[in-house]
């Protein structure tokens, strides 16, 4: 009876769907529900990063002005059904239509999309229609899927480079849901559709997409209603531009990867320009989720202390193409290593609005929102081996990935003879614009975010 009255929930219910031309404008914080407030009050540390910490919905909710502060209008929280024991991250499910209880009741979720809502923000939530829970072989445990038949028979997934082997065998000890199954099919695609009009969601992070037929999750993604944005963890734009033809938009791994190669690891800046390119197999770059962090992979300043390299890919990631995400703790300057240390709680820090990394993620967020960013096309101005510089309207970033004072004289440029430039980031820092010129000096690997004087905002 529960699975009829979900059923029809899917086909009379509606919702203020947003689209992936809605999302292009938004700035997305990624936080971990377990890791971001507990609510109560208790800012005592986390004793098992690898077991509950205590976050909840409620939790984020009387914390919403740490992340709109920052001029954040969107924000990206962890699964929501039912999970396995110790499941603290929401990637094992075991009760599809239920709420984790750890986060919080329905009523709980819903005041948060209501809170949310009430102040222009979105909300993603992170869905998984690959795998459930590692109930193996005792099935029972699933609701709907409590039947070994709904499953790929167990096979680890032992060749990331083989499609075949990658979608239909296991992550692991996690329980691949076969797709081609229809009940499973419809199921998951009437889930997805009622769980986004119960709860008001306005974009959904989809779970482990290569792992899955393309096929499915174009389905999954219209029957969801919302914009979609799918993790496909791989560095190569060819395999990864594939998947955005069945969904709204990918993870943009390659640029995880390019940016992690330039500024973490001082490859040469030629390397941008040949990453771009490769990226016109993009059917549209504008609607990728760029980052620097997840909650996946050990933080950016684990593998450097280089601070300015740290803000320079920061910097990158919300001014080119895409729809940026910044991943909860990077405004602290968090330094975590693999899973579970790169899941650091950050309650002890909420009150520190005016920490170094938090007023520098403010202003490249709001510099983003100002500069209107996504309106415009990205140009390249000029390319060095260690140097780069970029414009988007008559915005124009340049970056170094060196530990060194460079000065170059970028004469390709969105100016005007006479008019006066300034970096964000001080504002008496300005240019001239003199012979066609705008003369750029990055001193210790700084990066500068330039607009005109004129549109410049007092402090």
């Amino acid at each position: 009876m529960w699975n009829l009255l979900l059923l029809l929930a899917t086909f009379f219910s509606s919702t203020n769907a947003a689209t992936k031309d809605q999302w292009r404008s938004r700035t997305i914080y990624q936080l971990l529900t377990d890791r971001f407030s507990r609510g109560n009050g208790d800012n005592s540390p986390c004793p098992d990063l690898g077991n509950y910490c205590g976050g909840t919905f409620n939790g984020i909710t009387q914390n919403l002005d740490y992340i709109q502060n920052m001029g954040f209008d969107a924000i990206w929280i962890s699964p929501i059904p039912v999970n396995y024991p110790g499941a603290y991250h929401g990637y094992a499910a075991i009760d599809l239509y239920g709420v984790n209880p750890n986060f919080g009741t329905e009523q709980d979720l819903l005041n948060l999309v209501n809170a949310c809502h009430s102040r222009g923000m979105y909300v993603m939530l992170d869905v998984v229609a690959n795998h459930v829970g590692p109930v193996t072989p005792n099935y029972t445990q699933i609701n709907p899927f409590n039947n070994e038949k709904y499953y790929h028979p167990y096979c680890e997934i032992s060749n990331w480079n083989n499609q075949t082997n990658v979608e239909y065998c296991w992550l692991g000890t996690l329980p691949d849901l076969a797709q081609e199954n229809p009940f499973v099919r419809q199921t998951l695609k009437n889930w997805i559709h009622w769980i986004v009009n119960k709860y008001g969601f306005d974009g959904l992070r989809v779970d482990t997409a290569i792992e899955v037929p393309m096929d499915f999750w174009a389905e999954f993604s219209m029957s969801s209603g919302v914009y979609t944005v799918g993790e496909t963890f791989n560095g190569d734009p060819n395999y990864c531009a594939t998947y955005q033809g069945c969904l709204d938009g990918i993870l943009n791994y390659p640029l995880f990867f390019m940016m992690r190669s330039v500024f973490q690891q001082g490859q040469p800046m030629w390397d941008c320009r040949t990453f771009m390119q490769s990226c016109s197999v993009f059917p549209d770059q504008t609607i990728l989720g760029s980052f620097v962090d997840n909650h996946d992979n050990p933080r950016f300043l684990n593998g450097t202390s280089n601070l300015n390299a740290f803000k320079s890919a920061l910097a990158w990631s919300v001014t080119t193409l895409g729809i940026p995400i910044i991943y909860y703790g990077d405004e602290q300057g968090f330094s975590g290593g693999p899973d579970p240390y790169c899941r650091e709680v950050i309650w002890p820090y909420l009150n520190q609005t005016t920490s170094e990394m938090y007023t520098f993620v403010t202003q490249i967020v709001n510099y983003r929102k100002q500069m209107q960013l996504w309106n415009y096309p990205w140009i390249e101005r000029y390319a060095q081996s260690n140097f780069y510089c970029f414009s988007r309207g008559l915005a124009t970033m340049a970056f170094t990935n060196s530990p060194n004072n460079v000065q170059y004289s970028v004469t390709y440029n969105p100016y005007t003879n006479g008019q006066v430039v300034c970096n964000i980031f001080w504002q008496n820092d300005c240019v001239t614009i003199t012979n066609g010129a705008l003369n750029v000096v990055l001193l210790n690997g700084e990066v500068k975010l330039y607009m005109p004087k004129s549109m410049m905002v007092s402090e």
